[in-house]
């Protein structure tokens, strides 16, 4: 039986989605890739140009994917929370690449509220639900220690992967 494949994919416009992706890569022995935004997102005038995109749910222009997400089993789609939103290259990949997906799940960075919304948003631009979902806050980041939440996550998605495996074994 083969394993099966798992992608992790995310925008970080400040490195704190990155750390987290980075970790996830790792516990989920996983391909990581970084969504690259054609738009400068640096700075005050950066964070201001985030904070319209979300408003108006515009996806932003992307460089086109490296890997293939549907050579993907599962593909783990990580984002920041941006004005209670999905941030705009993530949308955008996530519309780009909805078709391939066999399975999604979803994780979220985020300073105060707004998980919940763009877990549903990610939901509906991947045209599926997720296998699971997982917000974990930019402190607990930022302070170096692997989030309880994201140790669980983590779980819950190498429990899928197992049950997928045996189902595709079994067919």
């Amino acid at each position: 039986m083969s394993q099966a494949r798992v992608l992790v994919v995310f925008f970080s416009r400040t490195g704190t989605t990155r750390a987290l992706a980075s970790t996830l890569a790792k516990m989920l022995s996983a391909d990581l890739e970084e969504i690259c935004d054609c738009t400068e997102r640096r700075g005050a005038l950066g964070y201001v140009r985030c904070l319209i995109d979300s408003w108006r749910k515009r996806p932003a222009e992307i460089v086109a994917a490296g890997l293939d997400a549907g050579q993907y089993d599962l593909v783990v789609v990580g984002t920041p929370v941006w004005a209670g939103a999905v941030c705009a290259p993530v949308r955008a990949y996530l519309l780009e690449n909805r078709w391939k997906f066999r399975h999604v799940a979803f994780f979220c960075s985020l300073g105060g509220l707004g998980s919940q919304s763009a877990f549903d948003e990610m939901r509906a631009l991947a045209g599926k639900a997720p296998v699971a979902q997982c917000k974990v806050r930019a402190a607990e980041v930022q302070r170096g220690a692997v989030a309880a939440s994201l140790v669980l996550f983590v779980g819950v998605l190498k429990s899928h992967l197992a049950n997928y495996d045996a189902l595709a074994w079994t067919c």
